[in-house]
Parts: structure tokens; sequence; C-alpha cells
């Protein structure tokens, strides 16, 4: 990670990112676009509309008020929760160098339990009984060796996991708004990790989890986390997820083994087959995880308000025209737009901006892109 002092935002920076990011059709990768294009939130939000009408779009782009901003700040502060920006001094630091990092995290808790190195533990809601105590057996010994546990809150072995790391850490990732517990019988549970640990969300306060939601909470728990142990995952699990976007963050995955006649052991057999370390207890993963925690965090600049902003380039009418030609529902890199395009790549970069605040455009990991 780089040298540089870890930036402090004030307070109406925060709030014009909190405005930012809540606006309709700004996701994390946006947010970056959007801050590195314009210099700041305050001038992105101003040329949201203008973005939105160039790129397409049909209806009157929603962009979160400052009154509504200030009303989530002052609700989060009453229930202890703290917006932390990428780049601050308690911003996670590894969650810091995935492809689409939370400009914003909402913090609950104490935010020791996130500098702590961390191991990511998942698995079934339907957990077997052996799944539990495995998983409490393993959570322990990690914690032993100095790791905090982080997992979703979930019932079965994410609860486990939870339970069984208290007293030293855990951290408790989120899919909802923190007032918006999910499941509801969890909410004393919470309340117990934030004894010693922390709970943390990028969804608003009231925001009620959907399916959809889920995976998107997934990448933050495994990108806290140097590695990640799947206990329990049927064939179609969430687990699985988790664990496909463990590797394209570049973490460890690990799997327990289970029976081949438990389904619940299908998915973690299979992951085991296509190359996870199998283990069996908490120092199989101490022994793979222990020489990556000397090595430096590669180097990422975090965004930075009052920065140069890039000279706005407007393309031409068949330039633009040329370019969306080129796109289609199927994902294509940035790099082979620019190319066949034959526009500059502020050019290229420029017009997608657009599309996607028009909300015509999904951004894919890698660097691809594709029309909605």
């Amino acid at each position: 990670m780089s040298e540089k002092e870890p930036i402090r935002l004030t307070d109406e920076q925060r709030i014009d990112w909190l405005r930012l990011i809540r606006s309709q059709n700004v996701g994390p990768r946006t947010f970056r676009a959007l801050i590195n294009h314009f210099g700041g939130a305050g001038a992105a939000l101003d040329a949201l509309p203008a973005l939105a009408r160039r790129g397409g779009g049909n209806a009157a782009l929603q962009i979160y008020s400052r009154q509504d901003a200030m009303r989530e700040i002052e609700a989060s502060r009453k229930l202890g929760v703290s917006f932390v920006a990428i780049g601050e001094a308690d911003y996670p630091r590894r969650l810091q160098m995935i492809d689409d990092p939370p400009p914003l995290v909402a913090v609950r808790g104490h935010a020791a339990a996130l500098a702590m190195p961390q191991v990511a533990m998942v698995g079934s809601r339907n957990a077997s009984a052996a799944g539990v105590k495995l998983t409490q057996r393993i959570a322990r010994g990690l914690c032993e060796a100095g790791f905090a546990i982080v997992s979703g809150l979930a019932r079965g072995i994410d609860a486990a996991a939870h339970r069984a790391s208290l007293a030293t850490g855990t951290v408790a990732v989120l899919a909802g708004g923190h007032d918006r517990v999910y499941p509801p019988e969890h909410a004393d549970l919470l309340e117990d990790i934030l004894s010693a640990g922390a709970a943390l969300s990028e969804m608003p306060l009231g925001w009620e989890p959907r399916a959809r939601d889920f995976p998107r909470r997934n990448r933050l728990i495994s990108g806290l986390s140097l590695g990640v142990v799947i206990v329990e995952a049927a064939k179609r699990s969430g687990s699985l997820i988790t664990a496909r976007l463990a590797l394209e963050q570049g973490r460890e995955v690990f799997a327990v083994p289970g029976s081949p006649l438990d389904p619940r052991a299908e998915g973690t057999n299979g992951l085991i087959k296509q190359g996870a370390t199998p283990v069996t207890e908490a120092a199989d993963i101490v022994a793979v995880l222990t020489p990556i925690m000397g090595l430096e965090l590669p180097a990422r600049e975090p965004e930075r308000e009052e920065a140069e902003p890039t000279p706005i380039v407007e393309p031409a009418p068949d330039e633009r025209s040329r370019i969306v030609a080129l796109l289609s529902p199927t994902a294509v890199s940035i790099d082979d737009l620019i190319r066949l395009s034959q526009s500059s790549p502020r050019v290229v970069r420029m017009v997608l901006l657009e599309l996607e605040i028009a909300g015509r455009l999904e951004r894919h990991g890698g660097g691809m892109v594709s029309l909605l």
C-alpha cells in the first residue's frame, strides 16, 4: 500500500461522498471514475444531470439530497455508526485493494477489530452438528493465533464462527442497514459481537436486505480477509459465491472436506477438487496465511478530494455513436473498445460514464462492460 498519509474528509466532503454513492446509477466503480474525472464529489454531483442526458437517460436522475444525507448521518450517529471513507486511517486496508471497494463503509463497534488480520468463515445455514462443532474449534484456534473472524451473521456456520470468536473480536458484515439485522433473531448476537468486535455495512439505514444484496455483501466478507474458510456448502450455495469472489480478489480459499453422502459437503468437496486447500484444523490455515501476513499490500492510490480533475473531453456525435454501436449485452473489455473505436481512452471512458449514469451500462470485473 502507498506510504502516503491517510486522507481525512471534512464534514462537508463526507456529506458529498454519501450523496454521490447514494445517487441513482452510482456504484463503487462509477464513484471512483466520477471522482477521478471531476476532482471531487461536489463537482461530480453537479455534473450528474448532464452526464445522464448525454448518455440517453429517459427519466430524471435521482440525486440523493443534502437533507437526506444529513438525516442519514445523524440517525447513524445515534446508533453509534460512523462513516469511514476509503483512504482514511480506519478504512480496512485489504478491503481497499479490491476492484470495487465501497467508497464509504458504515462501521459500528471497535475499529481495532477491523485492523487485525482477518479470516472469513462461512458455510451452510442448515449446518450439521459436526459442522458447527468443527467451525467453533477452527475459529477458536484462529483467534488464539491472532486472527479476527469475519462472517455474515447468517444462521448455521456463520453464527457458530461469530459465537466462537466473541471474546477476541469478530466482524459481522451486514447485507442490509445497521438497523435491519438479518436474520432478526440474531439481533442479540450482533450486540454480543459489538462488545469486542465490529459490524460493517455499505447499505443505508432502513435497507431491508434482498436476495441480490447477499452476493454484494459476500465480496466484502472475502475482501476484508486474507483467506476464506468454507465449512459446509451445498452444490448451489451462497458460500460458493464467496469462494469465487475470494479467488477473483486473490485471497486464499480453504475448504473442510465432508462425507460424499452429505449434500452439505458437495460444494466444499467440489472446491477441493478445483484446488482449494483442504483443512481440518486451524493450524492448516495458519501455516498458509502466516507468510502472506508479512507481505506489503500492493500500492493503490485512494480517491482524494480536491485532486486535479481530468480535463473533460466532449465526444463528437459520430464518435459517441461509434462507441455505443460496439457495445452489446455481451461484456467487452474497455481496452478493446478503445482499439476498435479508434478513439482516445479519455473519450471512451467519458462515453461509458455517460451511459452508466443514464442507467444503460453495467460494469464487470477485469475492466469489462456491457449494455443493459
